[in-house]
């Protein structure tokens, strides 16, 4: 097994020991996040329905692809920023104002972090 290998191994571990305690309902919805090396995705998951409720990532329409005219050091960071706050507004236009965060296997810091305070400061709780 290469070291690429492991590593989404390790996180695929990390991630179903999670999941085992993280269920989102009706009432607290769960937001999941995946990354990948390019793009940042986050969905907002009706565990008991199996559904879909929101969803938002790097390559949705509502984002510019436009690079910013002083562009910032840290693309993907600004970027999973702008993920956040866009998956909370279209929460919020959904009824859905609390949630349960699921980072997906992945460490609680960077674009994980940067788009859970991005969710946070457009109003949404958890």
């Amino acid at each position: 097994m290469t070291q690429v290998q492991e590593k989404q191994a390790a996180r695929q571990r990390r991630h179903r020991r999670v999941r085992k305690l993280v269920r989102g309902t009706a009432e607290r919805p769960r937001l999941c996040v995946y990354k990948s090396l390019r793009h940042i995705y986050a969905q907002i998951v009706d565990d008991d329905l199996g559904k879909t409720l929101v969803t938002a990532s790097t390559l949705s329409k509502g984002l510019s692809k436009e690079p910013a005219p002083a562009a910032p050091k840290n693309k993907k960071t600004e970027a999973a920023k702008a993920v956040g706050a866009l998956v909370a507004e279209r929460a919020l236009a959904a009824q859905i104002q609390t949630v349960v965060f699921d980072r997906g296997g992945y460490p609680y810091h960077g674009r994980v972090k940067a788009l859970a305070t991005a969710a946070r400061e457009r109003g949404l709780r958890f």
